[in-house]
Formats: structure tokens, C-alpha cells, sequence
């Protein structure tokens, strides 16, 4: 039986970064950065007001007050924009937008409400520090700085970044295209009639909504019967990237069919392919695993058919395989550490990942305090379901915030123990 880790690392291997492609800013939200993007000159590339007010010198107010205010000759107007830069010399000024480049010879902005005045004169009513509200050149960057690394997922923070050094088309990793199949005679569409025995089908639904989430783009395909020479025609097809409603394709995520029945039409399709290998895992849910690699070497993960199974197999093994296959340097989930306010059995020898729900949600979670940070600083958790982390328990599955993970030498959780816990949102 492989260890966690030891399946981890194997999913982990399939996920070598996609060639790279030249996407323009409006395209880049969400995708992974291949090249550093750097500034070429220093930002701001010329010192600018802060402040809509007065550019001044500094020295002529030296002493300025309510009770002893100075009055300085205006000889300018330098809105946001402008290309103009006159002279201020002592005793003028120059009325100034926010952002306008600082004219030569001033060293200091004041802001208008501590004046009186207008387009002819202003009288200043407070002495400015040296340099007040004046963004300097070069003070966010210098040229050649680092802005955004390669292998950042791009956030609207970054895009801005990038547009703000001039960069109007970015080099990223393309996004993974992933074909989802689940199987199963017993599966039928959502919203279909049910006849006895019948499911809706809600793994390819569930998997897509994860590829998508992933960053990938996800082709959902199924439900498909239980015929292992049906199944295998169709996985050749897409492997060999002529399946005509897919096309070529990055990845394969099958749900069902990997376990020691008799119907387990997934393992029967691929038992003689010699790079895949069906495993158990000492997990729970999802020991029953499929990896590896089909003949013109697109990666295969077989999952288990029970949903709960599916999902947590998903964000264990193929979440972090998708997110490399993208080129990101973090694949992983974010984690917390939580205190429990819940009790149950463990499965022996089995690292569990149980769905919880967060019930005290603390600071680091980034949700509102209902604990004292002081005395429990930690998010507090319960089992999303008193079902617990059951293979079937799909309908609870939308109430967890995250993924508890109990090590295998755990027999047993109590209330008040600490558990690393994968963050879902």
C-alpha cells in the first residue's frame, strides 16, 4: 500500500509545466507569469504631487501660520497629465493636481485646504516639512527592479503591476485542457428520471467545477457504460487527441471504476496499459487510486466513484499536478491550524481527510472574530456532516470550508486537538 506522500509525489511527477504562449493583459487574470516582468525605467519616472494643493519652496514658509500666514504669487496651473514644467523660483508657486509632475525648483506641496487662494495668489496657512507630498523618482522602483516573478498566479494586483511598467502583453504558461469522464451504467444525467438503482450523475459535474477552479479548462464527458472495450476505445481517442468533442487534451480524470469489483470497468480498460498503475493508498476516503501515463503520454488520474472519494482525491492528487501543469511555483492549498470541537474514530493506518466546517472562524482565516484572539487564536472546526468523511456524503460535501487532515497515527480525534486543515475558501 503507498503512503500519501508517496502518491502525492507520483501525481506530482505528471505535472511538468505547459509550453508557454503570449497573452495580452486582458487575457492574463488567472493565468501563470513564464517570464519575470521588470521595470525598464524608475517608478515613478519623474517626481509627482500627492496632493491636490500648492508646489512650493519649502524655505518661503518657513514659520507660516494661522496667525502668521504667507502669501505667494501663483504662475502656474499643472493638472494631471501635463507635460509643462516652469520655473517656480522663490516666493511663487504653482497650483498642482494630484499626480501632475512637481515643477523645477519647488521642493514641497501643500495641500489646499491648509490655503487661501486661487489662480493669482495663495496664501498658505502652515509650514510644510521638506519634500512634503512630493512622490519622489524612482521611489516604488528603480529600473531593472523585480515587479512580478515567473511562476505568479496573476491577480488584478499583478496585472496593474505589469500594466504600470509599460508591459502590454505578458508570457504565461498555457492553460491545461482536461477531460473529464465518469462511468457507471447506473448514472444518468442530472434532472433525468430515476429509475431503481439509477444516480444523477454529479462526478463529472463536481471534477469539471475543480478543473475550472484549478485554472484549467475542463471537457466533461459522460456518463460512460460499464464496457471496458467502450471505455478504452474512448480513452485512445483522447490520449491521441482525435476524440471529436474534446480535441487534443492536457490531462484525463476518470471517477468510478478502480476499485476490486467486478464492474470496475475503468481498471479493466487500462489493466494491460504498462505505464498506468492501480494502487491502494492508505488514505481515507479514496484508497482505491489509478495513475500514470497512456501511450502517446497524457497523464491519467482514476479516481474513486464516490463522490466524497472523487473530491477529496481531486484536491489531494490532481489539483496539485493541474496547478504545475500551469507552471505555478505554489500548487498547494493554503492550510491553518484549527482546534477541533468534535470527537470520532480514525481508520487504522490510514491518514483521514475529513470535511469540516469552520465555527469560530479567527483572524487568520480572514473572516470575522467570534473568538477572543487573545485566549483562542485559532479557527475552530467541526465534521461538515455528522456522517463524517463517508464516501457518499455528497450532499453535505457544499458545508465544508476545508479539508482536516489526521495523520495515520491518529486513532482517534478529540475535542480541543490541533489539525492541519486545507483551506477550500
Amino acid at each position: 500500500m503507498r503512503t500519501l506522500a508517496e502518491h502525492r509525489a507520483a501525481a506530482l511527477a505528471l505535472g511538468a509545466p505547459l509550453p508557454t504562449e503570449e497573452v495580452g493583459l486582458d487575457d492574463a487574470l488567472g493565468r501563470v507569469l513564464a517570464q519575470d516582468v521588470r521595470t525598464a525605467d524608475a517608478l515613478p519616472r519623474w517626481a509627482n504631487s500627492a496632493m491636490d494643493g500648492y508646489a512650493v519652496h519649502q524655505a518661503d514658509l518657513v514659520g507660516a501660520s494661522a496667525e502668521h500666514p504667507v502669501t505667494l504669487w501663483v504662475v502656474a496651473d499643472l493638472p494631471a497629465g501635463t507635460s509643462a514644467d516652469p520655473r517656480i523660483d522663490r516666493g511663487t508657486a504653482a497650483r498642482i493636481m494630484t499626480g501632475a509632475p512637481v515643477p523645477s525648483g519647488a521642493d514641497a506641496i501643500v495641500p489646499v485646504e491648509h490655503t487661501d487662494g486661487g489662480t493669482i495668489s495663495v496664501t498658505v496657512r502652515v509650514e510644510p516639512a521638506p519634500g512634503a507630498h512630493v512622490r519622489g523618482a524612482g521611489e516604488d522602483a528603480a529600473a531593472g527592479d523585480l515587479v512580478v516573478p515567473a511562476g505568479t498566479l496573476l491577480g488584478p494586483a499583478h496585472v496593474s503591476a505589469c500594466a504600470s511598467v509599460g508591459q502590454a502583453r505578458l508570457v504565461v504558461h498555457r492553460r491545461p485542457r482536461v477531460a473529464v469522464v465518469s462511468t457507471g451504467d447506473e448514472l444518468v444525467a442530472p434532472g433525468e428520471p430515476l429509475a431503481r438503482g439509477q444516480l444523477p450523475d454529479s462526478n463529472s459535474w463536481l471534477l469539471a467545477a475543480a478543473v475550472r477552479e484549478a485554472g484549467a479548462d475542463a471537457v466533461r464527458i459522460g456518463p460512460v457504460g460499464d464496457d471496458p472495450a467502450d471505455l478504452r476505445a474512448l480513452l485512445d481517442a483522447l490520449d491521441a487527441g482525435t476524440y471529436p468533442q474534446a480535441g487534443p487534451v492536457d490531462a484525463i480524470i476518470t471517477s468510478g471504476g478502480v476499485s476490486v469489483g467486478a464492474y470496475d470497468v475503468v481498471k479493466a480498460a487500462l489493466l494491460d496499459e504498462p505505464d498506468v498503475a492501480f494502487v491502494p493508498v492508505a488514505v481515507q476516503p479514496g484508497k482505491p487510486q489509478g495513475l500514470g501515463r497512456l501511450v502517446h503520454g497524457t497523464p491519467v488520474f482514476a479516481l474513486p466513484g464516490n463522490p466524497v472519494s472523487s473530491f477529496v482525491s481531486f484536491e489531494l492528487f490532481v489539483r496539485p499536478a493541474l496547478r504545475r501543469l500551469q507552471g505555478a511555483t505554489e500548487v498547494e492549498r493554503p492550510t491553518v491550524v484549527a482546534t477541533v470541537d468534535d470527537a470520532w474514530r480514525t481508520p487504522p493506518g490510514r491518514t483521514q481527510i475529513m470535511p469540516v466546517r469552520v465555527v469560530a472562524p479567527a483572524d487568520d482565516l480572514g473572516l470575522d472574530t467570534a473568538v477572543d484572539p487573545a485566549t483562542n487564536p485559532r479557527p475552530t472546526v467541526r465534521r461538515a456532516t455528522p456522517g463524517g468523511s463517508g464516501s457518499h456524503l455528497v450532499a453535505r460535501l457544499a458545508l465544508a470550508d476545508g479539508l482536516a487532515v489526521v495523520p495515520v497515527d491518529v486513532t482517534a480525534v478529540e475535542r480541543g486537538d490541533l489539525l492541519t486543515v486545507l483551506r477550500l475558501r
